[in-house]
């Protein structure tokens, strides 16, 4: 798979999969026994200096040196990162863009798992990478704070380009730009989002709650060009609510909506049903769908490349 220069990866698989494992790759701690991984332009086998600069690395365990203040820890890493020039400059922004400042001078050892996961991520960003590589980033943080790392993710895009690993699926559809679904080590999808989904569901449905007599609404959107199937899923009162599948590619939802009317019926609600990321995931990772896996897992004999900014 490749990320492009300042875009967001998703890297999604069930546990397993070898998400961390090609993680530790990408990053240089450890050695791949096959293929290749270049970062921003470097093979990080053939070249580890030099790719190791252009990236920062989040691990699933924060890095962290339980002896040292928070301070203390983020100088000792820019420097281990070669910086050289305004190094208090660097930690204090760094803290400060991951909301750890007030931590300052508290021992590693005494933050709790949130903010030792915020840390984590000062001293990936510290040097300023072109690449960062995110292993659960918002594991362990609170609802706020996994809005506000979301947040700094996005924010973070155009000037680094970010492979972010996680297991909370919303958080791939609100954050990431593309995804990468892997399973038992062999890449099984690679496409945003949104074409993942339309991929997967085929034919459109609809959802549609309308104000009559249910028989006869049904009859009449069956009717419709472009619809395949109208099936009354309830009845709340007098009003009816209807799963209406349609052709894919066709967009009946004026026509729909035309025809409650026209029928002298009140249309309360009309909405596309989504398929969620987690149908996409389970579909994709599941043994009934190895066979349909086949032809995109090929990909994975394919090297890693991961753009620089």
């Amino acid at each position: 798979f490749r990320a492009e220069s300042g875009e967001i990866l998703g890297f999604l698989g069930p546990n397993g999969a070898g998400k961390t494992t090609t993680m530790r790759i990408i990053t240089g701690y450890m050695p791949a026994s096959d293929g290749t991984a270049t970062v921003a332009g470097h093979d990080v086998f053939a070249q580890p200096i030099e790719a190791k600069r252009k990236t920062g690395y989040l691990p699933e365990t924060p890095p962290l040196y339980p002896d040292m203040t928070v301070r203390e820890y983020l100088t000792f890493v820019a420097k281990i990162k070669g910086l050289r020039k305004d190094i208090k400059g660097r930690v204090d922004a760094a803290m400060k863009r991951t909301w750890v400042a007030d931590m300052a001078n508290r021992h590693c050892s005494k933050l709790s798992k949130g903010y030792k996961q915020r840390v984590g991520l000062a001293q990936a960003l510290i040097h300023n990478p072109e690449v960062l590589v995110l292993d659960e980033p918002t594991a362990g943080l609170d609802p706020k704070q996994i809005i506000e790392t979301r947040q700094l993710i996005r924010e973070l895009a155009g000037n680094h380009t970010i492979v972010l690993s996680t297991h909370i699926l919303p958080e791939v559809s609100q954050t990431c730009q593309k995804v990468v679904i892997i399973n038992k080590g062999k890449v099984v999808a690679i496409d945003t989002p949104d074409a993942l989904t339309e991929r997967l569901r085929g034919a459109i449905t609809m959802y549609l709650q309308a104000q009559g007599p249910a028989a006869d609404i049904q009859r009449a959107l069956q009717s419709i060009t472009g619809v395949v199937r109208v099936n009354l899923a309830d009845q709340k009162d007098d009003a009816g609510i209807f799963e209406v599948d349609t052709e894919k590619g066709a967009d009946v939802r004026s026509e729909l909506a035309a025809t409650v009317v026209r029928g002298g019926w009140a249309l309360l609600e009309l909405r596309p049903v989504r398929v969620s990321l987690e149908d996409i995931f389970l579909s994709l990772t599941t043994e009934e769908n190895n066979a349909e896996s086949a032809e995109p897992a090929a990909a994975a004999t394919a090297p890693a490349e991961v753009a620089g900014a």
